[in-house]
């Protein structure tokens, strides 16, 4: 049909129904960012350790064993001790550091808990 020229919504709604449509976005939120490129730990601060914090809360109501933190920027006690426990949980290293595995595995149960990933 492409070859007939027909656009892609056309191809579609020939295969699917005239009730489908393309829906665009002039931008996307809410995937989680990517490796800060160093570890996180006491003493770290910023936008990444808040990002890590509100994941972790996110993950927390779906694992009550995690407990929550405050969202605050500041990688403290509270925010190591969850850290270590959701280590513990996943099955990697209980150091309360994230580090590039601990990282992206935070960032992989993030999305499937908030099910951002999905479509609706």
């Amino acid at each position: 049909m492409g070859d007939q020229g027909y656009s892609a919504i056309e191809i579609l709604r020939n295969f699917y129904g005239d009730n489908m449509y393309i829906n665009t976005a002039e931008e996307i939120s809410g995937i989680p960012a990517s490796w800060p490129g160093q570890p996180l730990d006491i003493g770290s601060s910023g936008s990444k350790v808040r990002q890590i914090q509100e994941q972790l809360n996110a993950i927390s109501k779906a694992y009550p064993a995690l407990p929550s933190v405050t969202a605050d920027g500041i990688y403290g006690e509270a925010t190591q001790n969850a850290v270590r426990e959701f280590q513990r949980i996943f099955g990697l290293p209980a150091t309360g550091v994230v580090d590039y595995p601990t990282w992206y595995e935070i960032q992989d149960i993030y999305v499937g808990v908030t099910r951002i990933a999905e479509l609706v």
